[in-house]
């Protein structure tokens, strides 16, 4: 029987979380920008269970549902689908995560997220509702675990949470807030406070910002816990992007922000620098968001490898450190297979016309 991930947190293992679902399959041709919703679940299941493949091969322990904002009134809103409910794309997702997790032992994360309801309202019985119908297709197709992601004021988080914890399967929480707080400047270490009351087990981290921004963000909530004597696994899924200079509203902000953005992907060196900043702040559940591609999640599964006591099957057409390399025909680029080169390599854009950093647009 496999682990659950309490277990395997409790046991102080590395879990690799997988990547970013919504930009991905946007650049694919399966998700139309702007709302992000995800029918592609029930339009284009081979699509989804491709990435999720890609993912559990790259070193993925976790299969998150393909569910970002898959909720009635977010569907509504897009106007991108008529026919489909969110109960038949949450039901599809959740069956799709299974069978690809099963082929590799991994585990099956339920995922919600915020609601137009609560930015139009703040109803807390209407939005704790649509958690409600959410957390009852989980709950029938039995995911293993879920996670609460993508929210940017920590109440409406906190409702999640107390919504989901209803069903006895661990929960985890992370919101989209930089190191200042969420949008209504409550601190990070004042946000992982109200999870863990709430009732969270793990909280951490994900999106809008790039990782060393993030990691950064959940040792400000690591030190609010230990002020508050509150104990907690911590995870961290930031975006797979460059972000130095975005701010409270991250990249969101950013002129390239969506479709001009592959000039600030993250190489898989930063990657596993990444990997490493977060396993030594205390942070055991790391994976990525929008941005993360398979080779990013391998990178991480490469870096903790020692860690978690063996490398992911994608690794198998990866040496590590371009060692790979020594064969090349060309010795200049023999000269590369060494870690020492890929390590310290400053990557040029191509583009000399353009700036290195941009004026967020907030």
């Amino acid at each position: 029987m496999k682990k659950g991930i309490l277990e395997r947190l409790d046991a102080g293992e590395v879990v690799i979380g997988d990547g970013g679902y919504v930009i991905a399959l946007e650049r694919r041709g399966y998700v139309k920008a702007g709302h992000w919703t995800p029918e592609a679940a029930v339009e284009h299941p081979d699509a989804v269970k491709q990435i999720h493949r890609e993912f559990l091969r790259a070193g993925a322990d976790v299969i998150q549902t393909f569910t970002f904002y898959s909720s009635d009134d977010k569907l509504k809103l897009s106007g991108n689908v008529t026919d489909i409910t969110a109960k038949q794309i949450n039901e599809a997702a959740c069956d799709i995560a299974r069978e690809v997790a099963n082929e590799g032992g991994a585990l099956v994360a339920g995922g919600v997220s915020q609601t137009p309801v609560y930015r139009d309202s703040s109803s807390e019985s209407e939005v704790k509702a649509i958690f409600k119908k959410q957390l009852d297709v989980f709950v029938k197709k039995n995911v293993d675990f879920l996670i609460v992601e993508y929210f940017e004021h920590v109440a409406e988080a906190e409702w999640a949470v107390q919504v989901l914890k209803t069903s006895g399967k661990p929960v985890a929480a992370t919101l989209c807030i930089s190191p200042e707080g969420d949008i209504d400047m409550v601190s990070p270490g004042d946000c992982a406070v109200r999870l863990v009351k709430a009732g969270a087990q793990i909280v951490g981290i994900n999106c809008h910002l790039d990782p060393l921004t993030c990691v950064r963000t959940v040792k400000l909530m690591k030190e609010g816990l230990e002020r508050a004597r509150l104990k907690a696994h911590l995870m961290v899924q930031p975006l797979g992007f460059h972000t130095p200079e975005c701010n409270h509203k991250g990249y969101l902000s950013l002129p390239e922000f969506p479709f001009a953005l592959e000039t600030r992907a993250m190489t898989r060196w930063d990657m596993q620098r990444y990997a490493r900043e977060a396993y030594n702040v205390g942070i055991r559940y790391i994976g990525g968001c929008c941005g993360f591609e398979p080779y990013h999640i391998r990178a991480l599964s490469e870096e903790l490898a020692q860690e978690r006591g063996f490398l992911p099957p994608a690794s198998a057409q990866h040496e590590m450190w371009g060692k790979g390399l020594e064969m090349h025909t060309k010795p200049w680029v023999r000269a590369r297979a060494r870690r020492e080169y890929w390590e310290n390599l400053l990557p040029a854009s191509g583009r000399p016309k353009c700036p290195s950093m941009a004026t967020p647009q907030d």
